[in-house]
């Protein structure tokens, strides 16, 4: 048996199936198993650890569930990707969660455009129609992947200087948490089929599932920008930590 698989005397206490699943979930966790390598076969399993597939096969689900593993049919199971974990009840900086994670961000503008604001502008940013806003499309990479698409619109008119910044060396919800001070945001959360174009940014096939995120912050009532960020459903996941309401 690989040494990292090996018993314990704190495991002998376990049932069977915790067992296996606390030596894969420390092959794992420890870093001896990177994100896509291939986890044994339920038979190898069984043969290392003495045991019954339905035993391997409870131990791999709750690895599965747990988010450390992938099982694909006719393939096998393998170690997955670190998944983002954000936060429903704030506003995080896309590059500073990736670097947190151990990961190098990088990022792409794909389109940029300054226009009037057409009707759907005006809706989404609570101006008038005609009003100047700064419509950007960017893609964020972590480590190298694909990791989220940005569809932005900026507020003219509350941050007119937005329209002569570069964004070269931050994209643009870097630099206005960095330099605008927002008083209130809403959050709408939501899963998408994915269509053809974002789903290829994304390095996904077509209809591949997504989480998306609608966010839209106000400084004084006036609304400051307002954003759709589209992240791989299996890739991402939100979190909201809370107590029961105050009598």
């Amino acid at each position: 048996m690989p040494e990292h698989l090996k018993r314990s005397a704190a495991d002998l206490h376990l049932p069977r199936y915790a067992e296996i699943r606390r030596a894969l979930e420390e092959a794992i966790m420890s870093g001896a198993w990177r994100p896509g390598r291939r986890v044994p076969s339920e038979h190898a399993l069984m043969e290392q650890f003495g045991c019954s597939r339905m035993t391997v096969n409870k131990a791999l689900s709750a690895l599965a569930e747990a988010g450390l593993i992938l099982r694909k049919r006719r393939s096998g199971s393998f170690v997955a990707s670190p998944a983002s974990e954000q936060t429903v009840l704030e506003i995080h900086d896309i590059p500073k969660e990736i670097a947190a994670s151990g990961r190098e961000h990088r990022f792409e503008i794909l389109s940029r455009h300054r226009r009037k604001a057409g009707p759907d502008d005006a809706e989404r940013l609570g101006v008038k129609p005609g009003a100047p806003v700064l419509a950007m499309a960017v893609r964020h990479f972590a480590a190298g992947k694909p990791f989220a698409m940005e569809d932005r619109l900026i507020n003219l008119g509350r941050v007119p200087e937005a329209e002569a910044e570069p964004f070269d060396t931050l994209p643009p919800g870097s630099w206005l948490l960095a330099r605008i001070p927002w008083s209130e945001a809403e959050h709408q959360i939501r899963a998408a089929n994915l269509d053809a174009e974002t789903a290829s940014r994304l390095d996904l096939a077509p209809g591949a599932a997504g989480l998306v995120v609608d966010r839209r912050t106000w400084q004084g009532g006036e609304t400051i920008t307002c954003v759709t960020l589209v992240y791989p459903g299996d890739r991402h996941r939100l979190t909201a930590r809370f107590g029961p309401p105050r009598a």
